[in-house]
C-alpha cells in the first residue's frame, strides 16, 4: 500500500470514529470525494479492499485502521 493511501485510510478513519464512535462503518469510497479525481488511488483503494482482503462493502472503521496500521 502507498504511503499517501495509508495516511489517507488512517486520518479518515480517525475523523469518523472520533465523530461518530467506534462503531462507525466505512466502505474505500470514504477515502475518497465523490468526484474522481484520483483514479489510482481509488484503484488502489478498491484492489486492497476487495480482492486482497476481500471485505464486505461496509467494514468497521477501527478494523481497517488496524489493518492498515499492521502494514
Amino acid at each position: 500500500m502507498s504511503p499517501i493511501l495509508k495516511a489517507k485510510i488512517l486520518e479518515v478513519c480517525d475523523k469518523k470514529i472520533k465523530e461518530k464512535g467506534e462503531n462507525v462503518g466505512v466502505s474505500f469510497y470514504a477515502f475518497f470525494e465523490n468526484k474522481n479525481k484520483q483514479p489510482e488511488l481509488l484503484m488502489e483503494a478498491a484492489t486492497w479492499w476487495i480482492q486482497e482482503h476481500t471485505l464486505d462493502h461496509f467494514e468497521k472503521a477501527v478494523k481497517i485502521k488496524k489493518m492498515v496500521e499492521s502494514l
